[in-house]
């Protein structure tokens, strides 16, 4: 039997197969495959920022180079910090950074840095030069001997290790401490340190450093000269030179690089410290307590720079504000931010320091301060007996005393100098 009309029937036709509709379709699956594995991973995603890209570490030290020779040493520093934070397993970086902080006065912070290099490589004769070279701005000449002669032994033709070594040596013939030819040795090494690094700053500075203290002083201008060449922004060289032109009496001179290095580094007060007191070896006295007032503002808790103010209010004279500075300095006290100044400690060793304190016993003899002026002038026949400008100049506060007693007179009235409000 048939149906008729029934749809399922067996002889119904197939339809033909459609290509264009596959090749749709596989299309349409390859864009989808290069979406998930190529584009998808390209986008960030939503609400997360965007990480930016890794500086090459390179680019930052050949930017810190670039300020170093500008002089701008603390931002030279961040830079190298930088590129150490950024590859941490170079030794150069952590070398060239303690360089730098030397030259900015930052010892502690330099030692710590060659000793990172150290840890990298314990045979890198630079690292031990320049942590011989941190210990010896701290004075700590034993231990600065040994890691030098260590950076030597590793490279004999370290010149700059040389010149490092030369420094020391100065400094020990200077301290009394040291070989007996310490000075023989630091001018040998110094040339050394010449021939095997003529172009290097640190040679000629350390050749110019010797000279200078063996008073060899037009050949220790030209070798300052010679540094300031290589770097001209480097307050330290031009502290230097002006430091040699003073010795050598050409006061103008003196003055402009002292000033050309307060200008590269105000936050040391050496430079102003030195200025005043050039402009008081040619008697311009109000000049003089400009700068030592400038320094002390720049390290208020100094009873150094407190003592060499004092000094110079005296000669204005400024009594009440100069018997301020001087008490500040030879008893202590607090500076204007309530912070604590220490007093010195009398000793032979220093001439200015011997100043502050015959000066601070005269000013309180005239001042009829008599019962502090004679504590101050036994203090100085009994620190310093055999300085006869001291012992004459303490007798003389006695005898100021001894007079007043018997003629009182009149304390001198005596304005401040314009600007100062010193305090009671």
């Amino acid at each position: 039997m048939y149906l008729r009309g029934s749809k399922w029937s067996m002889k119904r036709r197939r339809q033909p197969i459609n290509f264009f509709r596959i090749l749709l379709l596989l299309l349409l699956i390859a864009i989808g495959v290069y979406v998930n594995k190529v584009v998808i991973p390209t986008v960030p995603p939503p609400f997360v920022p965007t990480p930016t890209a890794t500086r090459d570490p390179e680019s930052y030290i050949a930017e810190a180079e670039g300020l170093f020779n500008q002089g701008k040493l603390l931002q030279a520093i961040e830079l190298y910090q930088e590129a150490i934070r950024i590859k941490p397993d170079e030794p150069a970086t952590f070398i060239a950074l303690a360089r730098v902080q030397v030259f900015a006065g930052q010892y502690k912070e330099a030692q710590t840095n060659t000793e990172n290099a150290l840890l990298l490589n314990p045979n890198n004769s630079m690292a031990h030069a320049v942590r011989g070279w941190a210990l010896t701005q701290e004075e700590d000449y034993l231990a600065a001997e040994a890691v030098l002669k260590r950076a030597l032994e590793l490279d004999p033709n370290n010149g700059i290790a040389h010149a490092y070594y030369a420094e020391l040596l100065g400094n020990m013939f200077l301290d009394n401490t040291g070989p007996f030819d310490a000075i023989t040795m630091a001018g040998e090494e110094s040339r050394v340190a010449t021939t095997l690094a003529p172009n290097s700053l640190e040679a000629h500075r350390a050749r110019a450093f010797i000279l200078e203290i063996t008073d060899n002083r037009e050949e220790a201008v030209q070798e300052y000269q010679n540094a300031i060449a290589i770097n001209g922004n480097i307050a330290d060289l031009h502290l230097a030179l002006g430091r040699t032109y003073k010795a050598m009496t050409v006061f103008d001179k003196a003055i402009e690089e002292f000033t050309l290095a307060n200008t590269l580094n105000p936050a040391d007060s050496t430079s102003a410290l030195y200025i005043s007191r050039t402009y008081a070896s040619v008697g311009e006295f109000a000049k003089a307590a400009q700068y030592a007032e400038q320094a002390v503002k720049v390290a208020p808790t100094d009873p150094y720079l407190r003592g060499n103010w004092g000094v110079m209010l005296y000669k204005i004279p400024d009594w009440p504000s100069a018997v301020m500075q001087l008490s500040l300095a030879v008893n202590g006290g607090a500076a204007e931010d309530g912070q604590a100044i220490q007093p010195l400690t009398l000793t032979g060793d220093d001439t200015r320091l011997v100043e502050y304190f015959t000066t601070y016993a005269l000013l309180l003899a005239r001042m009829n301060r008599c019962g502090e002026a004679l504590l101050v002038a036994r203090l100085i026949l009994g620190s310093v007996p055999t300085d006869e400008t001291a012992v004459y100049n303490a007798q003389e506060s006695m005898r100021i005393c001894q007079n007043n007693l018997l003629t009182p007179s009149p304390l001198p009235q005596l304005s401040p100098t314009p600007g100062m409000t010193p305090t009671p």
